[in-house]
């Protein structure tokens, strides 16, 4: 099983992209995360889509349609999620009717900076992803809270009770993809 890992931040050192790296480490067997970087897409343009997709939303929209599945992992920015990620899915949902995001099945996690988790951000992506006709799993989730008591300096995880929950999270994606076919 092939999933695609996005995170909605864009600093090297961010909890979210600490949590993609981990999950990768931590994959069950039979599942790889390749990771994708939202750097280089460009704001989302009409004028410029009609002109053709650039370089960067061809390659975003393709690692789309080679993943078996999503796993977005999102800041919460002003009670909503990154203008990364929602520009990343507003590029991936056009032309609408063709987007590679249809019957894919996504799963969703988060870490907040401070006592506040990503619930809100989450909340938001569920919405956001019903126009992209994604399938989005519901249970388990994985909220983090405090993320800096559960990553070092660089970013990365050293909370064992976040790993374990990642771990169920993953199983949980495996067995939701199956049982979308």
């Amino acid at each position: 099983m092939r999933v695609l890992g996005v995170s909605g931040s864009l600093r090297a050192h961010s909890y979210n992209r600490g949590l993609l790296r981990a999950a990768q480490q931590v994959a069950p067997e039979g599942m790889t995360i390749e990771l994708h970087d939202l750097a280089a897409l460009p704001l989302y343009d009409g004028d410029v889509e009609a002109a053709g997709d650039p370089a960067p939303v061809k390659a975003w929209k393709d690692a789309l349609r080679a993943a078996d599945a999503v796993l977005l992992s999102t800041p919460e920015y002003n009670y909503s999620t990154s203008g990364v990620l929602k520009n990343a899915l507003d590029w991936a949902s056009r032309p609408l009717l063709q987007t590679p995001l249809s019957d894919k099945p996504v799963a969703l996690m988060g870490v907040g900076g401070g006592q506040g988790n990503t619930a809100l951000a989450q909340m938001h992506l569920r919405q956001v992803l019903t126009a992209t006709n994604s399938h989005v799993m519901r249970r388990p989730g994985l909220l983090v809270n405090a993320g800096r008591d559960k990553f070092d300096a660089s970013g990365n995880l050293v909370d064992d009770r976040t790993r374990e929950a990642l771990v169920k999270l993953l199983q949980g994606l495996a067995a939701w993809k199956a049982r979308l076919g």
